[in-house]
């Protein structure tokens, strides 16, 4: 991995080139597993700047804008839920060309330990089950499933998850 990787906290002048970014990873790799319509959508109502300053300043959430080099190739978030000691990995995406040199691996290090920080004992993320790739990925960084659920997310479009879980030490 490049010396040069840093996690960066979101700002408001970061809220432009996270959609751009968004927007390429999300029709690069779901297009397989989702309609372009679903994409559009779910596009539309996640990278807006009422949806993204939740996480400005908040004491409860995080958005980090990963950057290699200087370009912004991926991002994550994750969040406390209403469990105790529990937070969710929201978000984890990045480019497919830099995918397999350690910087997804990289994020999820940072919500593991963001998670520790706050007193969690479980890290939890939905993810499609058509994602092979990252159900495996999790797998071997001892996420396991606990459920399948399906949410719907308006306009006739569903997300069919796997609610998968990691105790944390």
């Amino acid at each position: 991995m490049s010396q040069n990787v840093c996690l960066e906290p979101l700002t408001p002048a970061d809220f432009p080139v996270l959609a751009e970014l968004a927007g390429e990873i999300w029709h690069q790799h779901f297009i397989s597993m989702i309609s372009r319509e679903q994409i559009e959508y779910m596009l539309a109502g996640r990278y807006v700047p009422e949806k993204l300053s939740a996480y400005l300043d908040a004491p409860d959430r995080w958005f980090g804008l990963l950057k290699l080099d200087g370009r912004a190739v991926g991002y994550c978030s994750y969040a406390l839920t209403a469990t105790p000691g529990e937070m969710k990995l929201e978000q984890l995406y990045l480019l497919a060309e830099t995918r397999g040199r350690g910087l997804g691996a990289y994020m999820l290090d940072a919500a593991e330990d963001a998670a520790r920080r706050h007193g969690c004992h479980a890290l939890v993320l939905t993810v499609n089950k058509h994602n092979a790739g990252a159900i495996a990925v999790y797998k071997q960084r001892g996420f396991t499933v606990r459920e399948q659920a399906v949410f719907d997310i308006g306009n006739g479009f569903v997300m069919d998850d796997y609610v998968m879980a990691k105790r944390l030490a």
